[in-house]
């Protein structure tokens, strides 16, 4: 069910309306949070691993959003890497209107809702952890005729470092999300979709990531190569902008969308 929302990724998910500190911005309507999970699942354990998720988990997910306890849930299998046989090679993405009450509404009677006990289910003994984030949805756009079934099979995750959150996500929102909406719906792009998220915690000297946007592509071929049409214009000053305020550059990391379960739009 691979249904995308803009609060989701990815959101989800998955840089906006300019904060004065990195929280202070957040609006009243909107406390939702995502979290990233990353995980290493042992090669020998994938196949069990991604069956568990997708059959058992994915409907502890779907009561959840049907009570309005979750708006997204999201299993993607990292294809890109580096140092692999240490690091994670899935990231989960969920996402709860109410943090706090996340794990009493959802994680609870969990053997009920998905029919097996739950040593059948479990995923936690096959997997380790290998970092959990929090973050806020910002922004979503989608091509004006995307079909999220068909068309959302692969999602890059960019990891941008600043130290102005405000100030980088305030110009994604005035300069890349109309040109890529813009260039997405023209045809320009192979892009399906484009979101981001900020990072409420961690944070720190080693956390290189304050910022994280993600692009979707039907195809691996245009994930890894997007090919952009001769014609575009390129928004040279809000680029530029960005690039000023970027610690470092930024990080990359391919993922192909296992199973996602998600509010309606």
């Amino acid at each position: 069910m691979k249904n995308f929302n803009r609060k989701a990724l990815f959101a989800a998910v998955i840089f906006a309306f300019g904060f004065t500190t990195f929280s202070s911005g957040l609006s009243a309507q909107d406390r939702s949070i995502s979290v990233y999970q990353f995980r290493r699942v042992p090669d020998d354990k994938r196949e069990e691993f991604i069956k568990r998720e997708t059959t058992y988990w994915s409907k502890v997910a779907e009561k959840a959003v049907k009570d309005k306890t979750m708006t997204f849930w999201a299993l993607f299998e990292k294809v890109s890497g580096y140092d692999m046989p240490n690091s994670s090679n899935f990231l989960f993405v969920n996402t709860f209107p109410n943090i706090d009450k996340a794990y009493a509404e959802v994680f609870t009677n969990v053997e009920a809702v998905a029919g097996v006990k739950i040593q059948d289910m479990e995923t936690n003994s096959m997997s380790v952890t290998t970092s959990q984030v929090f973050l806020h949805g910002e922004n979503w756009v989608q091509q004006k005729n995307a079909n999220p079934d068909k068309d959302f099979n692969y999602v890059v995750m960019n990891y941008h470092n600043t130290n102005y959150q405000d100030s980088f996500v305030g110009l994604e929102k005035k300069y890349w999300e109309p040109f890529i909406k813009s260039a997405m719906d023209k045809n320009q792009t192979p892009q399906m979709a484009w979101g981001n998220a900020i990072v409420l915690a961690p944070m720190g000297d080693d956390i290189k990531a304050t910022t994280i946007s993600y692009d979707l592509y039907k195809t691996l071929q245009d994930a890894l190569y997007p090919n952009w049409d001769p014609k575009v214009v390129f928004p040279a000053k809000g680029l530029g902008m960005l690039n000023k305020i970027a610690l470092n550059r930024r990080g990359t990391a391919v993922y192909r969308v296992v199973k996602v379960v998600s509010a309606p739009e």
